[in-house]
């Protein structure tokens, strides 16, 4: 896993990532996190595609919310976290955080690389209870 403390250019990210056989980069409020890590990741194989499940706790599907995916294999995932503020107000009652163990608040983006080349467009993901799982086909072999 790589932590990217500022943003990087998609050919630093291809060869910082090209070092490993499954690797993962995160940016952003993710790079900072203390606790449960955004990102962690599970990747399984079959004759025809991937399926690929990412934690990613705290994280709202909205407008910032975005999977992508090349046909080298990188899948990028963007989005904002809602969690890790050191105030929270809930039920019109603030509370001062005793604990900082999820991620800070605030955008983020994590890169994750398979290990073969696939049809973006047979993408199909969703995203519940923190998990983003998606099914992706491998490109046909010529």
């Amino acid at each position: 896993m790589v932590f990217l403390s500022q943003p990087t250019t998609a050919k630093e990210l291809n060869d910082m990532l090209s070092v490993t056989k499954n690797g993962v980069a995160v940016s952003g409020s993710a790079a900072k996190g203390l606790g449960p890590l955004i990102g962690s990741y599970d990747i399984s194989e079959s004759d025809d595609g991937f399926l690929f499940r990412v934690a990613l706790p705290g994280v709202v599907k909205n407008e910032k919310f975005k999977c992508d995916i090349q046909t080298d294999g990188t899948i990028t995932i963007h989005g904002a976290t809602n969690t890790g503020e050191k105030k929270v107000q809930v039920h019109n009652m603030v509370f001062e955080m005793h604990s900082q163990n999820l991620c800070p608040p605030g955008d983020f983006s994590v890169t994750i690389l398979l290990p073969a080349h696939v049809d973006p467009s047979t993408l199909e993901h969703v995203f519940d209870n923190g998990v983003l799982e998606g099914v992706v086909k491998k490109k046909p072999t010529s």
